[in-house]
């Protein structure tokens, strides 16, 4: 049993048709048919259910699935790093979410570039999902994102919680009051959710906190990015619920108000592959606490 063999296998898994799995490896069926036979041949075992439509895989193709996909990954990781090491050139591949461009990112880049002049820094937009499979893929080192979720080949170090807070127009009617806004104040008014894809993101981060309060918007409409949610803000449209940093996107049209909501915080996580100690990552973390701490933000250390 090769890598390749597992590779072929989980594609035709994961895409349930042949046809659609041999697109995706770009290679013809036929050959990928014949690889697949010779991988169940060599386990003496069968891994599809024969004749099925769509592809059903057997209990032990199943049991192979679960296995093969962390093992590829942690191989796509290894060669990865390996590749980076490899190098003579010190290179960081940094993914970031948008809102973290207004919070402290650009500072935290600006230092460790300062410090560490020999590490060429790269930064891709992207949202929490995207990164994920970036990372697994080498094509980044690390991730600034907001979305929790369970991958064994992915740490994720949580940085901070950083409080949600209500974008408006000036004319709004709770614009013309000082003071926070209560969730129960927002149910009838057009909410301005984002990213619309891919989904989970921080458009459901928003809608959960409605939910763990018992309530639930009116009117959700969803927007492909938060700068078209603010410039919807700011032409009347509706309001958003955004992470305290987008403060620093300043808009003349647009006011910021605080959420009383116990449960109105967005996670800021840190996320790299699973085994990857790299200097240049516990660099930057290091720089992440360093800038921390000089700000005053409450946060609990980590290390990788």
């Amino acid at each position: 049993m090769e890598l390749r063999h597992l590779r072929y296998f989980v594609a035709v898994a994961e895409e349930k048709n042949f046809t659609r799995a041999a697109a995706r490896l770009h290679i013809a069926q036929p050959p990928l048919s014949r690889q697949i036979q010779q991988l169940e041949e060599d386990l003496g075992v069968a891994l599809i259910e024969k004749g099925s439509r769509p592809l059903r895989l057997t209990e032990a193709g199943q049991f192979l699935l679960a296995h093969a996909k962390p093992l590829l990954d942690q191989v796509r990781e290894l060669r990865a790093m390996t590749q980076r090491v490899g190098k003579l050139e010190r290179t960081l591949s940094i993914g970031f979410v948008a809102s973290t461009l207004y919070g402290q990112l650009p500072e935290i880049v600006r230092r460790y570039r300062e410090r560490y002049p020999q590490v060429e820094v790269t930064l891709h937009e992207m949202t929490t999902v995207e990164q994920l499979k970036a990372l697994k893929e080498g094509r980044i080192d690390v991730g600034f994102g907001r979305l929790k979720s369970e991958d064994p080949s992915i740490r994720r170090i949580l940085l901070r919680e950083e409080r949600m807070m209500v974008a408006m127009s000036p004319g709004h009617r709770l614009a013309e009051r000082e003071g926070s806004v209560r969730l129960t104040e927002l149910v009838h008014e057009r909410l301005l959710v984002y990213p619309k894809a891919p989904r989970p993101s921080f458009a459901d981060q928003v809608l959960a906190v409605f939910s763990e309060a018992n309530l639930a918007p009116d009117q959700v409409t969803e927007v492909r990015e938060l700068q078209i949610a603010i410039g919807l803000v700011a032409a009347g449209q509706g309001i958003s619920i955004v992470p305290q940093s987008v403060q620093g996107m300043h808009h003349r049209n647009v006011v910021y108000r605080d959420l009383e909501d116990k449960h109105a915080f967005s996670p800021i996580l840190f996320s790299v592959r699973h085994m990857d100690r790299s200097p240049e990552l516990e660099n930057l973390l290091a720089t992440v606490y360093t800038i921390y701490d000089d700000l005053g933000i409450p946060y609990e250390r980590e290390t990788l």
